[in-house]
């Protein structure tokens, strides 16, 4: 069944064209009623990032959860991550996380957790969606058991803490000295005093949130600036996080950057050696660059490859039992502490390498040499089918197997939450990889125009 609002990370789209008041009230009403179970009064936490659009979404899910009988508990711009945590600490039946993560400020989103604190099922969502454009109105609370709301304080430090006991015991990170960039998203706050309560010496970047900079030429997807500053400031680490905290890059002390795939080899392997891997290996997505595969079999451990998309990797690893998984993009999940991705937790893993090892994050931090991977990217007309099935695109993507012939990987896929194709090949030679993706990226240019 295809979905009509939810997609690969939950509702996504252009605040106030897609993401209304009028969405964000009904997915309110329709999420608490398929929640509300049982007698007991129900709770939502809610969190936001820092975009302008945030107040009117906010705003409106809280009419829309106060209507069908649940109490509000309103965090502020809070991380993904920390929403996830606080809805299972606050024994909490839902909760919300108003973010678009890495989009510019003009989207926003509503991610929706369960009280468990994972991510919803399809079943939840597909439950949902049919309520949302459903008449509700017999299925409000009677007027004496409306729902209460209110704004609570203290969470940041419950997330802190939480973050800090992350560290070995009586680890410190005295001695460093680490430029953090926020994104000028949800993590402005928490993430440079938790940094600095755990001794580092902190420069943070991208902590002037004005409702409309979130994201923009600063974070995990820019990192540009991040990368002049370790090297003017002569830090000893950057850390690059998205708007809503849930992703991380990081930059060497010589202004290098440091993916996703590159993090997860140094968890992976300091994991392994402290005996903490659940399993023999991790969970990661078709993006994932082939040398993190050959890396970690010469360690004797497994990469389990799973579609793209955070929700993908999490569902492998509690299937199958692993405890690490992530994305290149940065999108970590270390199951032992978090129930979706967390970038500032899986930066406080990396840098305890760092201090364990007494060694310069760029040593540290090159753990293989990635295959040459290109990517290219190819809009297309949402309402003209999908380019990926036409014969024109089937074939070219044919004729490229054939010419790699076993010696790489191709991937061409939908995004999920804009009408792009994503054309990837990666192998061992530059020039015919660029090739190949090139030709497909022109048929699929061709077909749309058509």
């Amino acid at each position: 069944m295809s979905r009509k609002y939810f997609g690969t990370d939950g509702i996504r789209g252009r605040a106030n064209g897609v993401i209304t008041a009028d969405l964000a009230l009904r997915v309110g009403q329709a999420t608490g009623l398929v929640f509300r179970r049982g007698e007991h009064r129900h709770r939502v936490v809610i969190g936001k990032d820092t975009r302008l659009s945030g107040y009117m979404i906010e705003t409106a899910m809280v009419a829309g959860f106060t209507s069908v009988g649940f109490d509000v508990l309103l965090l502020g711009p809070m991380p993904t991550p920390a929403v996830a945590m606080l809805t299972r600490s606050m024994r909490a039946d839902l909760g919300v996380m108003i973010s678009a993560s890495h989009n510019p400020y003009d989207d926003n989103g509503i991610k929706l957790f369960g009280p468990d604190g994972y991510k919803l099922s399809d079943d939840d969502e597909r439950e949902i969606e049919q309520m949302i454009d459903a008449d509700l109105t017999k299925k409000f609370a009677k007027s004496a058991a409306l729902g209460r709301a209110k704004r609570i304080e203290g969470v940041h430090d419950r997330y802190i803490e939480f973050a800090k006991r992350t560290l070995p015991r009586n680890m410190s990170l005295d001695g460093l000295r680490v430029v953090v960039d926020c994104a000028n998203g949800a993590a402005y706050k928490v993430v440079p005093e938790a940094l600095w309560e755990l001794g580092a010496e902190v420069i943070p970047v991208g902590v002037d949130p004005d409702g409309l900079n979130i994201n923009h030429e600063c974070g995990s997807t820019s990192p540009e600036a991040l990368r002049a500053k370790v090297r003017e400031m002569r830090a000893d680490v950057g850390i690059a996080l998205d708007g809503d905290a849930d992703r991380v890059v990081m930059v060497d002390e010589q202004g290098h950057l440091v993916d996703g795939d590159q993090l997860l080899a140094v968890i992976a392997e300091s994991w392994q050696e402290d005996g903490r891997l659940s399993k023999p290996g991790i969970v990661a997505t078709v993006m994932t660059n082939l040398g993190l595969e050959r890396h970690l079999a010469g360690l004797g451990l497994s990469l389990v490859r799973t579609a793209v998309g955070d929700r993908y990797v999490l569902e492998q690893m509690r299937e199958q039992g692993y405890n690490v998984g992530g994305e290149p993009s940065g999108h970590i999940i270390l199951s032992d502490y978090a129930t979706t991705g967390d970038g500032f937790v899986a930066a406080l893993q990396v840098l305890a390498v760092l201090k364990k090892l007494d060694q310069p994050l760029s040593k540290v931090c090159h753990r293989f040499d990635p295959l040459p991977q290109v990517t290219k990217n190819v809009r297309y007309k949402s309402a003209g089918g999908r380019p990926t099935e036409h014969a024109k695109v089937l074939g070219a993507i044919a004729d490229a197997e054939q010419r790699l012939n076993g010696h790489g990987r191709l991937i061409v896929r939908p995004s999920g939450t804009e009408p792009v194709i994503r054309v990837t090949g990666e192998g061992d030679d530059p020039d015919l990889i660029e090739e190949v993706v090139d030709e497909i990226a022109a048929a699929i240019t061709e077909v749309s125009a058509g």
